[in-house]
C-alpha cells in the first residue's frame, strides 16, 4: 500500500510557502513517473530553484537507494541544481554494454547520487522522516521534499507538474527564463484532463498490467487493450500531422515546430505521454511482453512524434536516460521476482532512438 501526499506550494499556504533552494525533487532517473516531473522542472527552467536527488537505479522492497556521501560532499551542491542532477550518462543516445554491470555497483553520479539534504540512503527513511509512523508498504517516486520543514509536500507526478507550472518558482530565477512555456493553458485544461482520463490508466499503467499479468488470459486482454489505445493515439497525433501538413504546405520544418498531442502547444498531455513511449522499445516490448508491434515501426506518427521531441527539445533528450532506463525495469526487486530471474539486460534495441 502506498500513500498519497497532496500538499502544494504557493505564497498563501501556511506552511509550504516558496523559497529557492528550499525543495527537492527525489526520484529514480528510469522511473516514467520520476521523468514527468523533471520534465516539467527542465521546460519551466527550473534548476536553480528547485534541486534534483537521483537514486540508484536498482529499487526492491524498501525504495530507492542513495550512494553514500563522498569526502566533502558540499563541493558536489551545484550538481543537485543542473537539469539531470549531476548524473553524467544522461545525455548518452544510446545505452552501454551493462552485462558486466552488477547491483552493487555504486558509480557516484552514474549509478545515481548521495543524498545532500537528509543524508538518507534509502527512500523509505525520507517517508519515516515524513511521519515516524507512516503506515504504507510502499515508498514511491517523485517526492517533492521541503528542506525547512522536513516535510513531504507531495509524491504525485501530476500534481508536481502543475505545482511546478503555478509560477510560484518564476521570482527565483532569471527574467528571460520565467514563463518560457505553459504547460497547462488556461483554454486547455479540459482538453488535458480529457486526455489523462485515458492516457494515464490506459497507456502509462497499461504497460504494467501487461507486464505483471499473472496469467495468460489477463495478459491477452490487457495487450489488447494497451494496443487499442495506443492506435487511438496514434489517430490523434495523424489528424494533427495532416491539419499542419495542409496550414504549413507541407513544409516539414514549421510542421514539427507544431507536432503535439493537442493541437500546437506543448503541454502536460506530452509531457505525461513522453516517458511512457521513450520506453515502449527499448523496455516495453521485451520485459513486459508488449510485443504487438514496436513504436518505430508499428506506429509511424507517433514515433515522429517521440523522435521530433527527443531531437528537437533539448529538455527531452536530456532528462531521458537508456542506461537508467534498462537497469531500472530489468533489475528492480519485483522484476527478478516475477519476469527477469537473472537479471540479464538486454543489447537491444539498436539504436535505442531512432534518428529524425
Amino acid at each position: 500500500m502506498s500513500v498519497s501526499y497532496k500538499g502544494t506550494i504557493s505564497k498563501t499556504h501556511s506552511v509550504f510557502k516558496p523559497e529557492k533552494g528550499r525543495y527537492y525533487i527525489y526520484g529514480a532517473f528510469g522511473c516514467p513517473f520520476t521523468h514527468r516531473a523533471i520534465l516539467a522542472r527542465s521546460l519551466k527552467k527550473l534548476e536553480p530553484a528547485l534541486g534534483l536527488v537521483l537514486s540508484h537505479w536498482q529499487l526492491d522492497s524498501k525504495g530507492a537507494r542513495f550512494l553514500s556521501a563522498p569526502h566533502r560532499p558540499e563541493k558536489y551542491k551545484e550538481r543537485f541544481f543542473t537539469a539531470t542532477g549531476g548524473i553524467a550518462s544522461a545525455k548518452l543516445d544510446e545505452s552501454e554494454e551493462l552485462g558486466d554491470v552488477n547491483n552493487d555497483s555504486a558509480r557516484l553520479f552514474v549509478d545515481g547520487a548521495f543524498d545532500p539534504v537528509e543524508n538518507i540512503s534509502r527512500l523509505s527513511e525520507l517517508y519515516y522522516l515524513n511521519d515516524p509512523k507512516y503506515p504504507g508498504t510502499k515508498f514511491t517516486v517523485p517526492v517533492l521534499w521541503d528542506s525547512k520543514t522536513r516535510k513531504i509536500v507531495n509524491n504525485e507526478s501530476g500534481d508536481i507538474i502543475r505545482i511546478l507550472n503555478s509560477g510560484v518558482f518564476d521570482e527565483f530565477i532569471q527574467s528571460e527564463e520565467t514563463n518560457v512555456i505553459d504547460l497547462v493553458p488556461h483554454d486547455l485544461i479540459d482538453e488535458i484532463d480529457k486526455n489523462i482520463k485515458w492516457v494515464h490508466p490506459k497507456i502509462n499503467l497499461g504497460v504494467y498490467k501487461v507486464g505483471l499479468a499473472e496469467n495468460g488470459k489477463i495478459y491477452e486482454t490487457e495487450v489488447k487493450t494497451l494496443f487499442e489505445n495506443l492506435q487511438k493515439m496514434e489517430c490523434v497525433l495523424k489528424e494533427n500531422y495532416k491539419r499542419l501538413e495542409e496550414q504549413f504546405s507541407g513544409n516539414k520544418q514549421k510542421i514539427l515546430a507544431k507536432y503535439f498531442v493537442l493541437g500546437q502547444r506543448l503541454t502536460e498531455a506530452d509531457i505525461r505521454l513522453y516517458p511512457s513511449i521513450i520506453r515502449f522499445d527499448v523496455v516495453y516490448v521485451q520485459h513486459f511482453k508488449c510485443n504487438l508491434k514496436t513504436i518505430r515501426d508499428g506506429f509511424p506518427y507517433l514515433h515522429l512524434w517521440l523522435i521530433n521531441l527527443y531531437w528537437n527539445y533539448a529538455e527531452f533528450r536530456f532528462t531521458t536516460d537508456f542506461n537508467h532506463i534498462k537497469l531500472f525495469y530489468i533489475r528492480m526487486e519485483v522484476s527478478r521476482n516475477k519476469i527477469n530471474q537473472f537479471g540479464i539486460v538486454p543489447l537491444g534495441p539498436k539504436p535505442a532512438i531512432s534518428r529524425l
